[in-house]
């Protein structure tokens, strides 16, 4: 190899010589991988297969010395960089055409503190190893409902989780980060240190850094909980969901559920009522008899489990690679003529690999003080996520085609929101879809952030915050 050729952040080429890139390899502790390698493509791909980049190059870091030499590296030579934290971004910001892919996924360590109730997690940590190191003491951290998912990528941008109505978000969780900036420095960003940092970090992104290690709280949950799934046929779809939002109208916060429309492995469509409730069986059994007793589903999973069997859930689906398009909406109510348009929508889904999902929220995750974090949209009744998934290129526009249109359909129920989280693939997006995920007021302090941390961009795959 005489040179490699990379694309800068403006979209240009430049070729660097092989001694140059060398010289960034001999500084790792890590790997340093090209096209020419067998290992290359793996670890290019993800989890959404729409995404099929091709980095210049892939470092996967062994600890924090190699994220600053790459981000270095990067910076000086104007370099195009993302990075692959658990890799389940729907929008595939992990993988750069021919930039660099800093792979965060040999960074993956735990460390919890019994005493304290905080768990010290590395940037390439997903959810299932969090939940491994904190369960054998009763604790548990708010937030990924996919074992597979990236705790920091899913805690950046809000973090959703069957916890979220007695604890908030993951990232009202957050109690400190160690980030590297676009300049290579190392900080901490915490109450007492860089604490606006932290508030932006709180539902900002990876705009103003990499984050290499988070403290996150964590919280008692019991030895077994009453959880599970109960599925129904799509034509008992429209009661059984009106049924669900009343219960959780009614139900206290240890109460938790997810409503969606899915379909089982042989194909047959189905709506999907998965709950938990954090307190004695007993009481979770009574609260979620009206769901049960109703109608006859056609399975019913609900029973006394742990915390780490309810984690696993949605593992299954989540893990399966294939082309996938997101789009998301917080939904102000949910009455019964939003619920006819889910179900119209559900029926019109090209693809059976596609979901409507419904994420009922308040509780805590209301009460959180406004301002408190960068996350906004506190007052939704629920997180509305369409999932277009399918198998085949050709089938590409009427996937996409249907999410926007499920969207579309019920904005009349919908605050105007979205959750970062959430989003698909097209950078022509993005300019749209910031103002829906921020304030005015909001953004302006995350401008004033990005100019401080990151004033040439570098950080730049993401759910983009320009310095202006």
């Amino acid at each position: 190899m005489s040179e490699l050729i990379f694309a800068r952040k403006d979209g240009d080429r430049v070729a660097l010589p092989a001694g140059t890139v060398a010289g960034l390899s001999s500084r790792l502790r890590g790997a340093f991988v090209t096209a020419a390698d067998s290992d290359y493509e793996p670890l290019r791909k993800v989890w959404n297969s729409l995404i099929d980049r091709r980095p210049a190059c892939i470092v996967q870091a062994a600890g924090i010395g190699d994220v600053q030499a790459v981000v270095s590296f990067a910076a000086e030579r104007d370099l195009l960089l993302a990075v692959r934290g658990g890799g389940h971004s729907a929008a595939g910001y992990g993988v750069p055409e021919q930039g660099i892919m800093l792979d965060l996924s040999r960074m993956r360590s735990v460390r919890v503190d019994e005493k304290q109730r905080c768990a010290w997690v590395e940037g390439g940590a997903t959810w299932r190893d969090l939940d491994a190191a904190t369960e054998p003491f009763g604790l548990a951290a708010v937030g990924g409902m996919v074992g597979s998912t990236g705790v920091a990528g899913v805690t950046l941008g809000g973090g959703f989780g069957w916890l979220t109505r007695l604890h908030g978000l993951a990232c009202d969780n957050l109690v400190s980060a160690e980030l590297v900036t676009a300049n290579g420095e190392r900080l901490n960003a915490s109450e007492e240190e860089n604490p606006e940092l932290l508030w932006g970090l709180k539902g900002g992104g990876g705009n103003f850094g990499i984050v290499t290690r988070l403290q996150l709280r964590l919280h008692s949950v019991p030895p077994r909980l009453f959880a599970g799934m109960l599925a129904y046929p799509t034509e008992e779809a429209e009661a059984a969901l009106a049924l669900l939002r009343d219960v959780m109208a009614e139900a206290p916060d240890s109460l938790s559920a997810v409503g969606a429309f899915s379909s089982m492995a042989e194909g047959q469509p189905v709506v999907l009522i998965c709950s938990a409730y954090f307190g004695a069986a007993a009481r979770g059994e009574e609260l979620l008899a009206p769901l049960r007793k109703a109608k006859a589903p056609l399975f019913d999973s609900m029973a006394p489990i742990s915390y780490g069997q309810l984690q696993s859930l949605f593992d299954l689906g989540g893990q399966r690679r294939q082309r996938c398009y997101w789009r998301s909406s917080f939904l102000e109510s949910v009455p019964n003529a939003a619920i006819a348009t889910i179900v119209a929508q559900e029926r019109a889904r090209p693809s059976p690999q596609s979901a409507i999902v419904l994420e009922f929220l308040r509780g805590a995750y209301e009460r959180t003080a406004p301002g408190a974090a960068a996350f906004q949209h506190r007052g939704a009744l629920c997180n509305l996520l369409v999932t277009a998934q399918w198998e085949a290129a050709e089938d590409d526009f009427a996937n996409r085609d249907w999410a926007l249109k499920t969207v579309a359909a019920l904005a009349p129920h919908a605050t105007g929101g979205v959750y970062l989280n959430y989003q698909g693939s097209e950078d022509a997006d993005r300019e749209t879809l910031v103002p829906q995920v921020y304030s005015p007021e909001t953004y302006a302090r995350l401008v004033a952030l990005k100019q401080r941390y990151d004033p040439t961009n570098l950080f730049r795959m993401n759910l983009n915050i320009s310095p202006g």
